[in-house]
């Protein structure tokens, strides 16, 4: 039986720390299906159907990492989703010791709601533990680089986006 994991996120927009785990979690399990959320709750930059594109386009640098990876959009509860996709694992990353609290009361949340489907953390790189797609599209909306933190069709969007 393969072992399916979902890495959940908004993705808005996929930087190189969300890539550096995806590189990772390839590693961890037979098929990644990276779940791009519709997250009313944030006020992304893209919409869902561009969000979901710019994480395929990146998932192609994966090279023959990318059959494995699968890129699909969602909306609802994350461990409904899981089930559907036949997941037993979700890839949580994490870049400081600020997000651990929020995501291990999410982790057990997600595991009252569905015990089967473990969580499972993978630290952010000493080299990009300081990325957020937050800081990423504040820089680009003053007109900063951005091209060390996001792949350059990712840059070339977003540079579009605000100008």
């Amino acid at each position: 039986m393969a072992r399916i994991g979902v890495y959940p996120g908004t993705f808005d927009p996929i930087t190189v720390g969300h890539f550096d785990v995806i590189k990772r979690a390839v590693h961890v399990v037979d098929k990644l299906v990276i779940a791009v959320a519709l997250d009313t709750g944030k006020e992304p930059v893209f919409d869902l159907p561009m969000r979901t594109k710019l994480v395929r386009e990146d998932v192609k640098l994966l090279g023959k990492d990318a059959k494995r990876v699968e890129v699909r959009s969602f909306s609802g509860l994350l461990m409904d989703f899981a089930e559907d996709e036949g997941a037993r694992i979700v890839i949580r990353g994490l870049r400081a010791v600020s997000d651990f609290e929020y995501e291990f009361q999410m982790a057990c949340m997600n595991s009252r709601l569905n015990p089967n489907i473990e969580t499972v953390f993978l630290t952010a790189s000493e080299d990009t533990h300081f990325i957020s797609s937050r800081f990423v599209k504040q820089i680009a909306r003053l007109g900063g680089d951005i091209s060390s933190f996001v792949s350059p069709g990712v840059a070339k969007h977003l540079k579009a986006h605000f100008s």
